[in-house]
């Protein structure tokens, strides 16, 4: 098979190793950058080119400037996060803010994965998940009217134990979900949102079932691409 040669300018191709580096660990949180002159050398770029790859990381959130000190990277790790986690809120851990609850003409993948016709209604609970007070997370989650309605899920308060334990107490234990995961660029509601440095976001698109295959709550997940690492356990 014929491989394809990487024609992007010769800054990406920098931005995009030292990026790598920086994902896998191999440039730890904290550690300055080697001086310019050496990303010269090692690269066989000129300082011009390693100062516009610099530029495009820092403003993607991968590395910062100290004055007089030099260029250093990012000061934390992405979070690596079980896709199936339910987060309960602790000190200093993760929060949520609920932005919106009500009913919504549900999405076409929506309505297409809960089996309901199109431009029917579902409910919407929207949230904005933060850890150490850091928004990470924004979720939108739609249920079925005729199992909301009437339920903890159509109020405007946060539930405890979340929206599972009142779907499990109607009856509908979670057996199992389905995510589909992409990437895209965000939305200006999401850059608002996540205070996104300018990067992709991750967007999973997850459908829970209960008992007999039935679908009862559909989420869309978005999280800033710099933040998180998904997690998946496979049975083997």
């Amino acid at each position: 098979m014929t491989r394809r040669a990487d024609d992007r300018p010769p800054y990406e191709q920098m931005a995009a190793e030292l990026r790598a580096r920086i994902m896998a660990g191999d440039l730890l949180p904290g550690t300055q950058l080697p001086s310019t002159a050496l990303l010269v050398t090692e690269f066989g770029v000129s300082n011009t080119t390693v100062q516009k790859a610099l530029a495009v990381l820092k403003a993607e959130g991968y590395l910062t400037s100290r004055q007089g000190k030099g260029v250093y990277v990012r000061d934390r790790q992405p979070f690596r996060v079980e896709v199936g986690a339910y987060f309960s809120p602790s000190p200093g851990g993760y929060s949520y803010e609920l932005l919106h609850v009500g009913e919504v003409p549900a999405p076409n993948e929506v309505a297409e994965a809960l089996n309901i016709d199109a431009g029917g209604h579902v409910l919407l609970r929207r949230r904005l998940l933060r850890h150490g007070g850091r928004p990470v997370e924004v979720e939108w989650s739609y249920y079925p009217l005729e199992l909301a309605s009437g339920t903890a899920l159509a109020g405007s308060k946060r539930i405890p134990g979340g929206a599972h334990r009142v779907l499990a107490a109607l009856g509908y234990e979670l057996q199992h979900f389905v995510d589909a995961v992409s990437a895209r660029m965000p939305t200006s509601e999401e850059v608002d949102l996540l205070v996104l440095p300018d990067v992709p976001v991750i967007r999973q698109f997850r459908v829970a079932f209960s008992h007999d295959d039935r679908p009862v709550e559909v989420s869309v997940l978005v999280k800033g691409s710099h933040l998180y690492e998904l997690t998946y356990r496979q049975l083997v």
